[in-house]
């Protein structure tokens, strides 16, 4: 089976996750997604960080409308104590999964620096790279950067050219702090949601 990983710590998830997932189920022709929040990042820190049920809550809101393909939340990496490694939790699903072909979906930032990421071999052994721009001349910076990590690693890597949603989890946070409305950034559903439990210090 043709399994996508998207990984993030999704605080919360917005619009442009939920396109992104969208574009790479049709263009990698992926089976299913397994949906995976992040616990601990070991790359970022997390301000604000809402907790993990309410991250997975907000993540069954956003995709439930996904016809594509199935998509599964996966709470692995809240489960598993200390931080989260992508390495570490692709070898736990090879383990779940041993047929599938794993295709680990990630934007611009992510894939410029995965090779300095904790066992980078172990990763681009375990799934194909999968990557879309989100700067106006990312497109460029991520073809070399799958050179470099073909040729240096023999990683196998798919660059898609996706159309960028300009939305961030930071500058959801930041409007909910302010009280404003979210919908245009969010799904509905999770708008709702963040305004109901009162998330990210909102003033509704």
């Amino acid at each position: 089976m043709r399994t996508g990983i998207y990984g993030g710590t999704f605080n919360p998830i917005h619009t442009g996750h939920v396109r992104l997932l969208r574009d790479f189920i049709k263009r990698l022709g992926l089976e299913r997604v397994l949906l995976i929040p992040t616990g601990t990042p070991p790359h970022k820190q997390a301000h604000a960080l809402a907790s993990a049920q309410q991250r997975l809550d907000m993540c069954r809101l956003a995709v439930e409308d996904i016809k594509e393909a199935p998509v599964e939340l996966c709470g692995i990496e809240l489960m598993r104590p200390g931080k989260s490694y992508t390495a570490d939790t692709l070898e736990e699903l090879r383990r779940l999964y041993p047929e599938d072909t794993f295709f680990l979906l990630m934007g611009e930032d992510m894939f410029l620096t995965v090779d300095s990421w904790y066992r980078p071999e172990a990763i681009m052994g375990l799934a194909v790279l999968c990557c879309s721009p989100r700067s106006p001349d990312g497109l460029g910076k991520l073809k070399e950067k799958q050179g470099q990590l073909e040729r240096g690693f023999g990683a196998r890597c798919r660059v898609e050219d996706i159309p960028y949603f300009p939305a961030s989890s930071t500058q959801v946070r930041e409007m909910a702090a302010r009280g404003e409305p979210l919908e245009k950034l969010v799904p509905p559903a999770v708008a709702r949601y963040i305004e109901e439990n009162r998330l990210y210090g909102g003033c509704f």
